[in-house]
């Protein structure tokens, strides 16, 4: 592959991409402000804002298909196969399955708030499909995001409530350095029992993430007001939380956060000694040992870093969607995260349309239940089948490369020296 992008050809499919990103924000924005003219859209104070954001939902697709060339219609085929195997089983369960699949379907733009909770939802699937996709990288299935997302909440929570007479704008750097070092120190852990030990990372994460979140349940409870009728922290300091940027929701400037995160694991895993090793150990464990790789160091490593990003989605929800520290904040989103990453096939820039995508379903699923008086549940049906059409393709992707391939033209065989070689019809 060519390193110019300046040909002709991709000048004009990145000028076409950016004409299609910008025609589809403002679609968008337009259907979710629902105002009557365009003249009373553009003059909405949340206009420009709500445009930008937008913009990058076409900025994501544009980058999922780039990265995932003709595979991106192969994943768009599957999504909208399972959608079609979940609109059979709306039709046996319920008796307006053509309304509710309009609620789960269109719901999200009905309303910016509901928009809002579209986006605030798909940045932080975004940033825990990144976590997920390092550890797939090099073949590795930890479910660690988990413990680290709780434990990077609570180390961000407490530098917000305790942390004080910090110039402005140092706080919630401070705090976000906090989560994604603990982060990292928690990912340590199944790291070396997996490079040393030979332990299941699997078994060790999910026992792990058990940890996690009673250590985040205790320091809950010691600093939760003696007011407060519930398990919450204080609300956060307005100069330890990140500015909310569009009226009517919730989301805020840590929005930039996420396109740095994403930016930087590309760069880590695609331009950086490290992300070669974490890919050689991915495609071949063996070779990368012959090949001279510490194996042990970069496994650990790899869950490590892992760490770290998963660790900013503690800090994202805990200063940016809900400004103070809940119960049961996480919700289990990492496992969420799991169906981006295979979604994306572990292509790091083509996570935030696959969070994007997945968000927009449990968005739905939301609003159908409360118009259409139908389980949300059903999304999780649509999220299983998602997952094993996913897996079938794998694993026909592996027979295909495992299975042996006879020669049309075999050479000859000779029997003994000086003779002809026979040859069989």
């Amino acid at each position: 592959m060519s390193y110019s992008i300046l040909t002709p050809r991709n000048v004009a499919l990145i000028a076409l991409s950016g004409l299609l990103s910008i025609i589809l924000a403002f679609v968008i924005t337009v259907i979710i402000t629902n105002q009557p003219t365009i003249e009373a859209v553009i003059a909405l104070p949340v206009f420009w804002n709500t445009f930008a954001v937008n913009l990058l939902i076409g900025v994501s697709l544009t980058l999922f298909i780039a990265e995932n060339g003709w595979g991106a219609l192969r994943i768009l085929l599957t999504v909208l196969l399972a959608l079609l195997i979940g609109f059979v089983i709306m039709v046996i369960i319920s008796k307006d399955p053509v309304n509710a699949y309009r609620a789960l379907l269109t719901g999200p733009l009905t309303r910016i708030n509901r928009w809002g909770n579209w986006i605030e939802d798909a940045l932080s699937l975004t940033l825990v499909g990144l976590a997920i996709s390092i550890v797939f990288r090099a073949r590795l299935f930890s479910l660690g995001a988990e413990g680290q997302i709780y434990l990077g909440a609570s180390a961000a929570g407490l530098v917000a409530l305790n942390v004080r007479d910090l110039p402005v704008g140092l706080l919630i750097p401070l705090a976000v350095t906090a989560a994604c070092l603990v982060g990292f120190l928690w990912g340590l852990l199944p790291g070396a029992l997996r490079a040393y030990l030979d332990a299941n990372e699997l078994v060790s994460t999910l026992m792990l993430n058990e940890i996690a979140t009673r250590i985040y349940s205790l320091i809950l409870a010691s600093i939760k007001p003696a007011s407060a009728g519930y398990m919450v922290s204080a609300t956060f300091a307005a100069d330890a939380v990140f500015p909310r940027i569009i009226t009517g929701t919730r989301l805020s400037t840590a929005i930039l956060f996420v396109i740095v995160a994403v930016i930087l694991t590309w760069v880590f895993i695609q331009r950086t000694p490290f992300g070669y090793q974490i890919r050689m150990i991915g495609a071949n464990p063996n070779f990368a040992r012959y090949g001279g790789i510490n194996t042990r160091r970069t496994i650990m490593l790899t869950m490590a870093v892992s760490g770290i990003v998963a660790g900013l989605v503690g800090a994202y929800l805990a200063l940016s969607v809900n400004q103070k520290l809940i119960l049961g904040i996480s919700g289990g989103l990492a496992f969420e995260g799991i169906v981006v990453a295979l979604l994306a096939r572990n292509n790091v820039l083509a996570v935030p349309a696959m969070a994007l995508l997945y968000a927009y379903l449990r968005a739905g699923a939301v609003i159908m239940q409360s118009e259409a008086n139908v389980s949300l549940e059903i999304v999780r049906v649509i999220q299983a089948i998602i997952i094993l059409l996913v897996t079938a393709d794998a694993v026909i992707n592996f027979m295909r490369v495992r299975r042996p391939t006879t020669p049309s033209n075999p050479p000859p065989r000779v029997t003994q020296a000086g003779q002809e070689p026979s040859v069989t019809l």
